[in-house]
């Protein structure tokens, strides 16, 4: 047991890199025995605070500036990246195999992560944390404690099947024991997987257990936040039900799954009411950057977040994100770049899509009277950018001669486009650092669930309902009267839209199996906004004064060719592979589609 605490808490402190709330933000001693651990209050705590560290953050890959530092929508139709050593390029050209695939570290951490709670369930001591009946946060800290460490085993269990499909549950035996074995514990790991759909509902099922036992918030959030509350179990519930009811692994279409989605998320909701603070939608005071606003607000306050990782000050994210001829002391490498397909799905102010009759839509002004969220996720031409305090503030140029924001010596811009959410405004010449938090649950994605679920049940004007709540915040005009189709592609758009950069879009295009029957050569006939494979830009030129766009292809940063096309083999790139040296260690795993040794190297 010795081992384990010393081998993987050390692993994990290495690769977490941030820091929590005051209850997450104390160090562990990997060295300890179990017994000397969980003999003493502060090293329990302190071991439950570290079982955060296996938590999914978007936000960390941003610390590898040679090979990560790119939004992972860089892996879809939303972006590409302009570093050609990141790995995403190759990861979106289906370039790698069970052996080589860089991306697999998931399989390692939550499998870490699931072994820290059964380690922490089975030797926790009532009698050493105590668990009297309290006022507030601390009552029966005992059982709230167990609670966490199943709702983040629950986590663990669920991201394991986003990325790699049928999965092992690991939680107790027969005996109702915890089950503590290590990953590479190969007689034990070596069973068959189950299926993605009941690994699905056991998550589900976990949340039922905890959802009510926890805080739905806890009262004193400024000490407590970034732990799993009862909001946690209820939004993970309704976004593993909805996964299961998705074509992925709903092939037959059982309407009952989309029901028991749709009451998840209404669950939500209908408990979230009965707060004195519920969580909500971000609103400030100008609707039309709303939404930009809520994406830098300092996550503690912003209670639109439900489950965020560690509190991170910082301005790596200001940097990656920033287009390059923002220089000074500090300078940005942006060097992720959303697609023309991206800015294209926007809609029109008046709700229509740009090539929809009446849309008003002009490509020789084509920013003008859109969704007021394309100003406030993406930097284009003649976006308005810049510290004013320091006399930074000017017009965004990404003309190919003459834009200061077109390229450097360290990042560009192969589509004309800049990642503009969670940037701060940031003084080049004199930077500071922002609070940054990776967000893990927000209340807009529970709308979209709820409209997600029940427009795929036909009751139609529930879903427009719920979608439409989100539209207004941006003062979007409300969806009314769409049959089920249609509603759908918007529904999905929204989505698309709404929780863009914040690695939903890879999974939601899977779950949906939006890529089956597509190729680059069939989608062509299609819209730029509807193509996944074929990637687009646009090329300024021009004067500053009257810039003229021309779209095509999006050109190679290393040449200034078109660049790569994408690569999706369905079934194969649904999932990603379990590590080959795992698969033939514990053989009764079994690979995933497409991936086994033999049938990548002939692929």
């Amino acid at each position: 047991m010795r081992k384990y605490i010393s081998h993987i808490m050390t692993g994990m402190l290495l690769l977490s890199g941030t820091a929590c709330s005051d209850f997450l933000d104390k160090e562990y001693d990997a060295t300890l025995t179990v017994d000397k651990v969980f003999n003493n209050e502060t090293l329990s705590r302190q071991f439950l605070s570290n079982i955060y560290a296996s938590l999914p953050d978007g936000l960390a890959p941003f610390t590898d500036a040679q090979f990560l530092d790119a939004s992972r929508d860089c892996m879809t139709d939303n972006a590409t990246s302009y570093w050609g050593l990141h790995y995403y390029t190759k990861i979106a050209t289906d370039s790698y195999t069970a052996k080589d695939h860089p991306l697999l570290g998931q399989w390692n951490v939550n499998f870490a992560g699931i072994r820290k709670c059964n380690t922490f369930l089975k030797n926790l001591k009532a009698e050493v944390v105590g668990n009297s009946d309290l006022d507030g946060d601390d009552n029966h800290l005992y059982d709230r404690y167990c609670n966490e460490a199943i709702l983040l085993r629950a986590i663990f269990h669920f991201d394991l099947v986003c990325w790699f499909g049928d999965m092992l549950i690991v939680a107790e035996d027969e005996n109702g024991e915890p089950i503590i074995f290590d990953k590479d514990d190969y007689g034990v790991m070596n069973q068959p997987r189950k299926p993605a759909a009941d690994v699905l509902q056991w998550v589900a099922d976990q949340c039922d257990l905890v959802k009510d036992e926890l805080p739905f918030r806890y009262s004193d959030e400024s000490v407590n936040w970034g732990r799993v509350n009862g909001a946690t179990a209820y939004a993970l519930k309704s976004r593993a039900l909805l996964y299961k009811a998705s074509k992925l692994n709903n092939p037959e279409g059982k309407t009952a799954w989309w029901k028991e989605a749709a009451d998840a998320a209404v669950d939500f909701m209908t408990r979230n009411t009965q707060q004195s603070i519920p969580y909500a939608l971000y609103a400030s005071d100008a609707a039309d950057n709303a939404y930009y606003t809520g994406s830098v607000a300092n996550p503690v306050n912003n209670n639109e977040i439900i489950l965020s990782r560690s509190l991170w000050w910082t301005n790596r994210i200001e940097q990656v994100f920033l287009p390059v001829g923002f220089t000074g002391s500090f300078s940005g490498t942006g060097r992720t770049n959303p697609t023309q397909n991206f800015v294209d799905c926007f809609e029109m102010a008046n709700g229509k899509r740009i090539d929809e009759g009446g849309s008003r839509y002009d490509e020789d002004n084509p920013y003008a009277n859109r969704d007021p969220r394309l100003d406030q996720i993406v930097f284009h031409q003649g976006s308005v950018w810049g510290n004013e305090n320091d006399n930074e503030s000017r017009q965004v140029d990404v003309r190919t001669v003459g834009g200061a924001d077109y390229a450097a010596s360290l990042g560009g811009t192969c589509t004309g486009y800049y990642v503009k959410k969670f940037v701060n405004n940031i003084s080049c010449q004199n930077p500071i650092n922002y609070p940054h938090s990776w967000t893990i649950f927000r209340y807009s994605e529970i709308l979209l669930n709820a409209a997600e679920a029940y427009c795929e049940m036909n009751e139609l004007a529930k879903a427009e309902g719920y979608v439409n709540e989100i539209r207004q915040r941006v003062g979007m005009p409300d969806y009314d009267g769409y049959d089920q189709t249609e509603l759908r592609k918007r529904i999905r758009n929204e989505r698309r839209i709404e929780l863009s950069f914040e690695d939903h879009r890879m999974f939601d295009l899977r779950r949906w199996r939006a890529y089956d029957g597509v190729t680059a050569e069939n989608e062509l006939n299609k819209p730029r906004y509807e193509q996944l494979l074929n990637l687009y830009g646009v090329e300024v030129s021009g004067t500053l004064p009257e810039p003229v766009y021309t779209y095509g292809p999006a050109r190679a940063a290393q040449n200034g060719g078109q660049i790569e096309t994408r690569v999706f083999n369905v079934p194969k790139n649904y999932y990603f592979p379990i590590p080959d040296a795992d698969v033939k260690m514990a053989p009764a795993l079994g690979q995933n589609p497409g991936w086994s040794v033999e049938s990548s190297s002939n692929n």
